[in-house]
This record gives C-alpha cells, sequence and structure tokens, in this order.
C-alpha cells in the first residue's frame, strides 16, 4: 500500500510529508527520530479538542461529568479502535524486533501512533485544520454520548463495594416523581443500613437517579473506610 491510500484515509495531505513518516516511526525503528515527541504533542491537542467539543455539547454537565466523557474517548481502546479504522499498521516503520512480534497489531503502538498524527497535522496545517480531522474520526463516538455514560457504573461498583465488606446490598426507594409520563423527573433514595447511610439521587429516568445516589453512596463509604 501506498503513503497516498493513507493519506487519504487520514483525510489531510501533508504539506510536510516528513512529518508524517515521522509520526509512522516507533522508537525501535529510530532511536533519535521517533514520534514519541509527536505522541506528546497529539495527546495535549487531544485532550484540548475533545474536552471543547464535550463543553459546548453538554452546556449543563458538571466538570466531573465532562472529565469522564473525556476520558472514555481519549482512552487507548479508542484510540487503537481508530487507528484500525485508518488501518495504520501496513504503514508503521518499526525495528526487526517489533516486525517479528507483531507490533503493527499492538494495541499500544497503534494508539500512540494516532496521538503522533494528530501531532504531525497540527504542527502542518495548525489547529483549526487538526480539530476538523480529529472530529472526524471521533464525531460518531461522540454523537453516541448521553450523560448517563457518566454514572452508568456507580451501582454496581457499589455492589461489589459492599459485597468486598460482606454487607448486605442496598435498597433504593423511589421518593417522588414529576411531570408527565414522557417527561418524568426521578428522586431516588439509596439506602445502607449497616453505615447507616441514604443519598438521594435525581434524574430523567429513575436508572439515571439510583446511578447518581449510588455514586454518592460509594464516594462517602470510600471516604470513611479510608478515614478509618
Amino acid at each position: 500500500m501506498t503513503a497516498a491510500i493513507l493519506v487519504k484515509r487520514i483525510g489531510h495531505v501533508f504539506q510536510q510529508p516528513q512529518l508524517l513518516e515521522l509520526a509512522l516511526t516507533h522508537r525501535s525503528y529510530s532511536g533519535k527520530d521517533n514520534n514519541e515527541r509527536l505522541e506528546f504533542l497529539g495527546d495535549s491537542l487531544l485532550n484540548f479538542i475533545i474536552g471543547d467539543t464535550l463543553f459546548q455539547r453538554f452546556p449543563n454537565a458538571r466538570e466531573g461529568q465532562l472529565s469522564r466523557l473525556r476520558a472514555s474517548l481519549v482512552k487507548g481502546d479508542t484510540l487503537t479502535k481508530v487507528a484500525r479504522q485508518l488501518d495504520l499498521g501496513p504503514f508503521l516503520l518499526l525495528g526487526p524486533g517489533e516486525l517479528k512480534s507483531g507490533g503493527s497489531r499492538r494495541d499500544s503502538i497503534l494508539a500512540d501512533c494516532v496521538e503522533a498524527i494528530i501531532g504531525a497535522i497540527y504542527l502542518d496545517a495548525g489547529l483549526d485544520v487538526c480539530k476538523a480531522r480529529v472530529l472526524e474520526w471521533f464525531d460518531p463516538r461522540i454523537e453516541g454520548l448521553t450523560l448517563e455514560d457518566t454514572v452508568k457504573d456507580n451501582k454496581t461498583r457499589l455492589q461489589e463495594w459492599l459485597q468486598a465488606q460482606k454487607w448486605a446490598l442496598p435498597t433504593y426507594n423511589i421518593l417522588d416523581i414529576e411531570g408527565a409520563s414522557h417527561s418524568q423527573y426521578f428522586v431516588v433514595e439509596c439506602v445502607v443500613q449497616q453505615a447507616g447511610l441514604s443519598f438521594r439521587g435525581e434524574g430523567g429516568s429513575r436508572r439515571q437517579a439510583e446511578q447518581m445516589a449510588a455514586g454518592l453512596m460509594l464516594t462517602a463509604l470510600e471516604n470513611g473506610k479510608s478515614q478509618s
């Protein structure tokens, strides 16, 4: 496969092609001229671009919610999926050892390369072009996000914490339901009898309210445990 194929997949024609080559160069190929510095730059740019996009998309989200949403997008697993979507593996410049051990398919190498390419695009064409390319790769994933994604694990995490203490599972009580049937708002209480604690959660669905209450409960229990 030729570099022109990769350029088309990336969506950017480099004015400085050496930047793309450097972004594809693993340290096993060249200890001096490799993609590690570009990876550092690309990581910072990715966090900013995704953070700014989420800030605009979710105007009512709290700082913690935005942080968790961003983390879900910039984590290694997501970057690896982007790398495979672009089919970067065949274009990587790897040393003999990495080639032999299948480095072109290794998740960490692929994820790092995506960040390096982001850094390369920025140096080649500036922030606006870089942002446009990044969002083109990430938009389908961003479109699928909701604020409920930020609390989806709280009930499971609370259950696991309580089981580790050999305590009974929490109870969830609906305290209030407001609004018409098509736009209800729930207030739910999470109770852990052994701790003598209860916390309220609110949300546009029973599930969201329960998750919020579970998150507050878990935070209180973990803080209490660390203080004992």
